[in-house]
């Protein structure tokens, strides 16, 4: 991998470069795809011997310690939501379910002069489950674009990361989120003005990166028949770099047996079901994972990276889907010579703009 911040990172001293090619490595950057050489150099990235033992670690992202404390290294800042004057787009805030904290970012584009419904997008954030938000400011910048390049309305779901919540709670924060979206359609008790006047509930999509899009693919089933079925038209699922998994390696992973350890790794810390990387929450392939032909949409929208070492799932799942007797359309978009959510870090690049053009023509077409 020939990221420019690692390349500049031969200015530094021999063992800080060994560290920081061997981290490059063996993550893959798999939960960003950038990671700034300052941190590294930074006395946050090395153990402090005053804190409790580390029981788990899924470096440089978050440190679990033996007294229950978790920290997390990255993925934490923070961008209020407000008007973005590149854009047009508006943001807000909203509480879903006030039981449990689950919060929703709301986006709303420049609106036609007649007050045309427009088309919404569910939108899942990316972070393996346990890191990251809605209010990130590199998905906050990144739906900004997307909700001006589509045109849509868009919720950004900040479901309860592992793992404090382990695995379902992110897949349950998200149900409950699309419950309450689906309230706003008509003869319904939602009151967010936004959701209840602005959009066309025959014209629903859930998009998501990562883990987000893992998300959307297992609520794409559960909306079959559903109250919220009734209430809306789930139109399609738009799956960006998803996170699926495996016990066995395909494809990349067989030639890189580090990262695929360091993968491997990462689900059990979110997910203790005891089933491991062949639990059908991350491996849809395996027996006894709900079919792909009863995905309750009519169209999917895959993307994969070409130095993503989740490509390969992502490749399976389009090619898995097309034999299963699914009856809607499918579509595979390679984004060649970029890693994983690059378009998340590079929002401005050329590839970036062309993945969420393809996104909007998705939604749009």
């Amino acid at each position: 991998m020939n990221s420019p911040l690692f390349t500049s990172c031969r200015n530094y001293s021999p063992i800080g470069y060994k560290l920081i090619l061997n981290l490059q490595n063996a993550i893959g950057l798999l939960l960003y795809a950038v990671v700034p050489v300052a941190f590294f150099k930074s006395s946050q990235f090395f153990m402090d011997s005053s804190k409790p033992k580390v029981i788990h670690e899924v470096v440089p992202y978050l440190r679990v310690y033996e007294d229950g404390t978790i920290e997390r290294l990255l993925g934490t800042e923070v961008t209020p939501a407000a008007f973005d004057p590149q854009t047009g787009v508006v943001s807000t805030d909203v509480v879903v379910v006030p039981e449990t904290g689950v919060s929703a970012r709301l986006y709303r584009p420049k609106l036609t002069p007649n007050n045309q419904k427009l088309p919404l997008m569910v939108y899942f954030h990316g972070g393996a489950f346990c890191i990251s938000s809605a209010a990130d400011p590199k998905y906050h910048h990144s739906l900004n674009t997307l909700v001006a390049t589509a045109n849509v309305i868009a919720v950004s779901v900040n479901y309860r990361l592992a793992p404090e919540h382990p695995l379902p709670a992110a897949y349950d924060d998200s149900w409950a989120a699309l419950q309450w979206v689906a309230s706003h359609s008509s003869g319904g008790e939602g009151s967010e003005a936004w959701i209840r006047d602005d959009v066309d509930f025959d014209r629903v999509f859930l998009v998501g990166d990562s883990a987000g899009a893992n998300i959307a693919h297992h609520l794409a089933l559960r909306i079959v028949g559903s109250r919220s079925a009734q209430r809306m038209k789930l139109v399609g699922i738009g799956l960006i770099h998803p996170y699926f998994w495996g016990e066995d390696p395909i494809g990349s992973e067989a030639k890189d047996p580090v990262r695929k350890a360091m993968v491997d790794k990462w689900w059990q810390l979110v997910c203790p079901s005891g089933r491991g990387n062949d639990d059908p929450l991350i491996n849809p392939f395996v027996d006894g994972a709900p079919s792909f032909k009863d995905l309750g949409c009519d169209k999917v929208l895959v993307c994969v990276a070409e130095r993503d070492i989740l490509r390969d799932r992502g490749r399976l799942y389009y090619e898995t889907l097309v034999k299963s007797g699914w009856g809607g359309t499918a579509e595979m978009v390679e984004t060649e010579g970029e890693d994983h959510v690059f378009h998340i870090f590079q929002v401005d690049s050329d590839k970036a703009r062309s993945l969420v053009k393809s996104v909007g023509s998705f939604i749009n077409h």
